[in-house]
C-alpha cells in the first residue's frame, strides 16, 4: 500500500466497512462511528502509517473519532496490507491467502490448516497454535508450531499493541451459544441479509445470511462456515463461525457445530471448549 496514499485508501475502507455493515443491519452506531472516522483520517495532514511507525496505536487513539477497533484496524492495514474484517464483510476473505503472510506457511500448508482447524483468521490461528492442534496438522509437528506462534505473536503484537503471550479470553460459552441459537433461527426464517462470498460460489449467489449483533460488552458477527471441510461434509448449514470483538483488543473465533458423538451428542458445542459446553449443559440442566 503506497504510503502517499495511504491515509485515503483507508478512509475509502472505513466508508466501504460502513456501508456494508448499513446494508447487513449492524447498529447504526457502529456504522457512523465508521463513517466519522473515515472523515478524520481523510481531513489528517500527517501520513497515519508514520504516526503509527513513529508512536503506535495510542496515537490513533487520541485522534477524534477513531476508537480503539478502528485504530486496531489501520494498525492491521499498516502492518499487513489487509484489514480481515472487511475482507469478511464483502464474501472475501480467503483464510488460506491470509495464512501466508505468516513466515513459514506457504500455500499447501495454508490449505492444510485452515481445512482441518476450521479457523480463517490469525487470531484463530494463535489460539490453535498455543492449545495444541496446531502441531496435529500433517507437515507441522510441535517445533514448527512453535515457530509459528512466536511469529504470529509478532505480527498480532503489532496488529493490536499487546504482548507477546497466550490469547486473550472470549466471550463465555453460554454467550457464543445464544448468539449460535439466534443467527440459525434467523437465517431459517429468512430474516437475516445475504453476502456472496467468494469460495466455492461460481455463480456469485448471495446466498450466505450473515448476523452482526452486540450483547453484554462484546461485538458478534456470525456466519455459516464457508470452509472445504464444511461443503466436504454437507455441513455448510450446521456449523456456524461466531467472530467476536471488544473495546480492549480481545477478538477471536469460534466455531459452533452439532456434536454427532459422546455424551454431547445432538448438542451445539464450541469446538476447543467441550470441558466448558459439558458444564454449561450440566447446569442448564
Amino acid at each position: 500500500m503506497s504510503e502517499a496514499t495511504f491515509n485515503q485508501q483507508v478512509a475509502e475502507k472505513l466508508v466501504e466497512a460502513a456501508e456494508l455493515l448499513e446494508q447487513q443491519g449492524a447498529n447504526p452506531f457502529r456504522v457512523n462511528a465508521y463513517r466519522r472516522a473515515s472523515a478524520t483520517v481523510a481531513g489528517l495532514d500527517r501520513d497515519l502509517g508514520e504516526l503509527v511507525n513513529e508512536r503506535g496505536q495510542d496515537a490513533l487513539v487520541a485522534l477524534p473519532n477513531i476508537g480503539k477497533g478502528i485504530a486496531a484496524a489501520v494498525v492491521e492495514l499498516a502492518a499487513t496490507g489487509r484489514w480481515s474484517q472487511l475482507e469478511r464483510l464483502r464474501g472475501t476473505l480467503d483464510p488460506a491467502h491470509l495464512f501466508q503472510t505468516v513466515p513459514g506457511i506457504g500455500p499447501e500448508l495454508a490449505e492444510r490448516i485452515q481445512t482441518g482447524l476450521h479457523v480463517d483468521t490469525l487470531e484463530g490461528l494463535e489460539t490453535a497454535a498455543h492449545d495444541g492442534r496446531l502441531a496435529t496438522v500433517h507437515g507441522i509437528g510441535r517445533r514448527r508450531s512453535a515457530a509459528i506462534r512466536a511469529e504470529l505473536a509478532s505480527i498480532l503484537g503489532r496488529v493490536h499493541g499487546r504482548h507477546a503471550g497466550r490469547p486473550v479470553s472470549g466471550p463465555s460459552v453460554a454467550l457464543v451459544l445464544a448468539v449460535d441459537a439466534d443467527y440459525r433461527k434467523q437465517a431459517a426464517a429468512g430474516s437475516l441479509p445475504t453476502i456472496a462470498p467468494r469460495r466455492f460460489n461460481p455463480d456469485g449467489k448471495a446466498w450466505l445470511p450473515i448476523l452482526h449483533a452486540a450483547r453484554e460488552d462484546w461485538h458478534f458477527t456470525a456466519l455459516y462456515s464457508n470452509t472445504p471441510r464444511a461443503h466436504e461434509l454437507g455441513r455448510t448449514h450446521d456449523w456456524v463461525i461466531v467472530y467476536f470483538y471488544d473495546d480492549h483488543h480481545r477478538e477471536g473465533q469460534n466455531t459452533v457445530v452439532t456434536e454427532n458423538r459422546g455424551a454431547l451428542m445432538g448438542r451445539r458445542v464450541v469446538r476447543g471448549r467441550e470441558p466448558d459446553c459439558r458444564a454449561y449443559y450440566a447446569r442448564d440442566s
